[in-house]
């Protein structure tokens, strides 16, 4: 006959109930197993484990695009679970989203580090123009990443505030290099910060978006050294030379 502290100690312990051998709660006595979520990782593991995710997620949706990537492909990539990739991201779309964040973030960051101020108006412009054409054609996934963005005509860049704050800062610095060229009386042409953006970038991108087509229809293999260097120094002689040129001023 069990002892009264005996008795105490087993009315006053939790109900323990077992689903495929396994010990559980009296709360998660009605579970399906395949339904109790992975645990959280430890905290030392969980932003290692997230960038993790966002590596090969990255791989995936440049190859395969938004809708032709799985879920269930990057999941055995790095031995971890479905589950655990929605605990981090919610959803398909919200690890996409969060790969463009990461991508653009990449991006920014590191054109943040060109120390322009210290550069004359055309040096300035010219690193600026240097390092778009390296970052495009090093980073090929960025370009597909982008080019499948615009396939969904946008729509996931405009959910993101911190895409918007992040790509303000190539404005800002674009702003600054025409402003001291101006002051200068080096640059002479009337176009704005994100219209300069946008020639800085198009051949920068197409080079790369288009190497495959381009080189194909041409016979022009444009990852090849020389033709690589030629159109560095063509896109920033072209800009740089548009910017200063005196149109209608008499010499």
């Amino acid at each position: 006959m069990p002892t009264k502290s005996a008795f105490n100690e087993r009315l006053n312990s939790p109900m323990r109930i077992t689903i495929g051998g396994k010990f559980i709660g009296e709360s998660d006595a009605n579970a399906d197993e395949s339904q109790v979520p992975d645990p959280a990782p430890r905290k030392p593991d969980a932003e290692k484990t997230r960038q993790n995710i966002l590596a090969v997620a990255r791989r995936e949706f440049a190859e395969h695009g938004l809708s032709g990537a799985r879920i269930d492909a990057i999941a055995a990539q790095i031995s971890t679970t479905k589950r655990m990739i929605y605990y981090y991201f919610g959803s398909k779309e919200g690890l996409y989203l969060a790969v463009l964040d990461q991508v653009y973030g990449a991006f920014r960051g590191l054109e943040q580090t060109l120390d322009l101020e210290r550069l004359s108006p055309v040096e300035a412009l010219r690193r600026m123009i240097d390092f778009t054409f390296d970052y495009h054609e090093d980073n090929p996934d960025f370009v597909r990443l982008v080019s499948v963005e615009n396939i969904h005509h946008g729509a996931h860049l405009r959910q993101s505030e911190t895409l918007r704050n992040l790509n303000s800062t190539v404005i800002s610095s674009i702003s600054t290099i025409l402003e001291r060229g101006r002051a200068a009386g080096l640059f002479h042409a009337e176009i704005d910060a994100v219209d300069l953006h946008m020639m800085i970038s198009a051949p920068c991108y197409y080079r790369v978006s288009n190497r495959y087509t381009f080189g194909t229809l041409f016979a022009r293999d444009l990852a090849a050294p020389d033709v690589r260097a030629r159109h560095k120094r063509a896109i920033a002689d072209s800009i740089v030379g548009y910017l200063m040129a005196k149109v209608g001023v008499a010499a």
